[in-house]
């Protein structure tokens, strides 16, 4: 590297420390800069001659993970210092001691919470998405500031994602789906989770990325016209009231409105809250801010008239993320719904920056709750506590019990109770005290007898029936939804399920041996996998409640086995590296082969996956298994799972040649109910070379016609031009292309 290169580079390092440093200045904190300053030399030594794959000097990823901290989430300098040497243990010779001696124990144990959350992520066998869950949440409930920090260096990988390599684009993209977008959401970070969102977006999607930037441009002019037309008289009569007050529009994230297109399948055009009018006060009185936001509500309401169903008051009872705010959507003169956000300055800020935020506000009398994050924390080593070691089945808890919506009923004495949206009788009762929840049999709700799996809705009031003859049943765990249910209900039936358990083996094992079989665990384990078993335990429980017969066991144990024996030969594949490495490809063949596997490689056995049944034309990947590789679409609806899981078994691969006429797709078209839909559709296929109607199946019911044809085809292309015909019928409303 030539100097003037080393002076450049150098020159753009110190501009972005200084920015930081500005920052921090401006921010309420307090003034440590001789220690953030010694925080950026030791990192800016520590990595030195380090590149990312950008090409630009590593230094300049803690500064900007650390300029996210500072900027965009409010944090102070103990956080900002570990930001800046967030990496320097995990890539570095430096330790864990060396950080605590230099710069104290709270910096260097957020750094260690970063390091154990991140090793392993992004390595060619990195752990799996709830693993990887399961180490956020316990470094989280010790810290808070780890997961802050983890979620600011991720939106820096995401920022920069375009130099990484696809395999790892799709991993990435998946885990910032699954884990830190709901986790930025539910801290209250509602900027980053957006960006974090629509960045994803961009990466998984871009076709479908494109197209929503493109619409959204297109429709600028129209959207400006009904702020210009909405927004005056709602000027005038918060000016009229004396109102300090900002404007702003809030357009939907493409995320939002591409879910939106694909949840209720209707094209950008038919999407209606696209536009939303946010108006940001500035209170008089800081204490009286929540009477002032329904004042200026009750002003609007004499200006348009509001939707009656979609009043939204989150004052009194906030967001468990703290989210403060008036929503409702009101008709415009233009004849047009448009949504309106009533909030605070301090509101606003919550909104966008989180729990961080509140520290602004500590001395000027605000209302709001400060022990709602210890709240969350608590629940969150609730789960934690959980016996259950799958952490699959952590997974499935956290979402159920931190990223859904939540409700809020009322006990008898008029007290709140917030829970899942989802949450039954029996979880209430939990809620409530454990002893309520053992010996719970149903409920009144709003004075009306429901039995204990009722799903409760927003704003009843329960009183829980109870009988002291009433014990736990599994099958409670089928409808509870709360962590705090079900630890306790499993606590509960744990003594209960050892002794089955044990009852279960000792029978089984008697019975092996009176017919003189040979007890291999490795292979009864793999048996009980294979028979579709989460656990072992729940194996031996259908033993024990005489739900499968020991004999019928043993007798499919014993050809299990000898299939095994048989099939020996074959190992099981443990990453795309490895398997390509042990299975040598011919050089690449165009005429020949249909599919190039990995780097240009041909003559590696494949097969088309079931779930997404790909077509030639589709973007595709290669997922390695125990049988080979499975080609599967980009948009398969199990394909972020398999990213974000298994990113070490994605292989790329893409389409030669030609493709043929031997690939099935099911085409769902809906519409009038018609005599002759049909007959017509039918022969606009019959119509169409090398396409072949392979099978159908239709329905009709009030008037709406739907019917699944499969048809035999060569392509994407002979697929698009096929659907496009088939829209043209008269009487069709909609043509879904069906995954399997």
């Amino acid at each position: 590297m030539n100097n003037l290169q080393e002076q450049r580079e150098e020159q753009m390092i110190q501009a972005a420390f200084n920015r930081l440093k500005e920052c921090y200045l401006a921010s309420r904190h307090r003034r440590k800069i001789e220690l953030i300053t010694r925080a950026f030399n030791f990192a800016k030594a520590a990595h030195k001659g380090i590149r990312r794959r950008s090409g630009e000097p590593y230094i300049m990823h803690p500064l900007a993970v650390a300029q996210i901290c500072c900027e965009e989430i409010g944090l102070g300098s103990t956080t900002i210092c570990a930001a800046l040497l967030h990496d320097v243990v995990e890539d570095t010779e430096y330790t864990r001691a060396d950080i605590a001696n230099i710069f104290g124990d709270k910096v260097a144990n957020i750094v260690e919470g970063v390091t154990k959350v991140g090793s392993g992520i992004f390595a060619d066998r990195g752990s799996s998405q709830a693993e990887t869950f399961k180490k956020i949440l316990l470094t989280m409930s010790d810290d808070i500031r780890v997961i802050l920090v983890k979620i600011a260096d991720r939106l820096h990988n995401m920022r920069t994602l375009a130099s990484m390599p696809q395999n790892k684009q799709m991993k990435i993209v998946g885990e910032t789906l699954f884990i830190y977008a709901p986790l930025a959401d539910r801290l209250g970070l509602n900027r980053i989770k957006t960006e974090l969102e629509n960045l994803s977006f961009k990466y998984e999607h871009p076709e479908e990325y494109k197209m929503v930037l493109d619409k959204l441009h297109e429709s600028r002019m129209e959207r400006d016209d009904d702020i210009r037309d909405f927004t005056p008289a709602i000027c005038k009569a918060l000016d009229d009231m004396g109102v300090e007050y900002t404007i702003k529009a809030r357009i939907k994230s493409p995320f939002s409105i591409w879910q939106k297109m694909v949840r209720k399948k209707v094209p950008f055009e038919e999407v209606f809250d696209i536009l939303a009018v946010r108006i940001i006060f500035h209170p008089k009185d800081r204490r009286q801010e929540i009477s002032e936001a329904y004042a200026i509500y009750a002003a609007l309401t004499q200006i348009y008239t509001p939707h009656p169903t979609r009043f939204r008051d989150w004052l009194a009872v906030p967001k468990a993320n703290g989210y403060q705010a008036l929503h409702n959507t009101f008709m415009s003169k233009q004849g047009k719904w448009i949504e309106v956000q009533i909030r605070s300055d301090r509101m606003d800020d919550i909104a966008e920056q989180g729990f961080a935020a509140h520290w602004k506000y500590k001395d000027q009398g605000a209302s709001y709750d400060e022990n709602e994050l210890d709240s969350w924390i608590n629940s969150i080593k609730q789960i934690l506590d959980d016996p259950q070691p799958d952490t699959l089945d952590l997974l499935d808890t956290i979402k159920l019990n931190l990223f859904v919506s939540e409700i809020n009923v009322f006990s008898p004495k008029g007290d709140i109770v917030t829970l899942p949206q989802g949450a039954s009788v029996l979880d209430f009762a939990f809620a409530i005290h454990t002893k309520l929840g053992c010996k719970c049999v149903s409920a009144k709700v709003n004075e009306k007898n429901v039995p204990i799996k009722y799903v409760l809705n927003n704003g009843d009031t329960v009183s829980v029936i109870t009988s002291p003859t009433q014990s736990p049943k599994r099958d409670w765990l089928n409808f509870v939804v709360t962590s705090k249910a079900r630890v306790k209900i499993k606590q509960a039936l744990k003594e209960e399920t050892v002794k089955a358990v044990e009852f279960a083996k000792e029978m089984l094992a008697r019975r092996l041996k009176n017919r003189k079989i040979e007890f291999d665990e490795p292979n009864l384990m793999r048996y009980i996998k294979k028979k579709g078993f989460k656990t072992v335990t729940d194996f031996y429980i259908e033993i024990a409640e005489e739900r499968l017969d020991p004999n019928q066991v043993i007798d499919e144990y014993v050809e299990f086995v000898r299939k095994e024996t048989e099939g020996s030969e074959r190992q099981e594949v443990r990453s795309a590296e490895e398997y390509v490495a042990n299975n040598p490809a011919e050089e690449i063949s165009t005429n020949k082969d249909v599919l190039v596997i990995d780097k240009n490689l041909t003559g590696i056995e494949y097969k088309l996956a079931k779930c997404c049944n790909p077509i030639y034309g589709d973007d595709v990947f290669g997922f390695v298994s125990t049988q080979g590789i499975k080609i599967h679409r980009m948009d398969c609806p199990n394909a972020q799972e398999m990213f974000s899981r298994f990113g070490y078994r994605i292989i790329r691969a893409k389409w030669s040649g030609k493709g043929n006429s031997g690939y099935a797709v099911t085409l769902r078209v809906t519409g009038r109910d018609d005599i002759a839909i049909v007959t017509n559709i039918t022969s606009v296929i019959s119509k169409e070379q090398n396409v072949n109607l392979r099978s159908l199946n239709i329905n009709s019911v009030d008037g709406i016609f739907q019917g699944d044809f499969t048809v035999m085809i060569r392509d994407t292309t002979a697929l698009n031009v096929l659907t496009k015909k088939i829209k043209g019928v008269s009487g069709v409303k909609a043509v879904e292309r069906l995954n399997s």
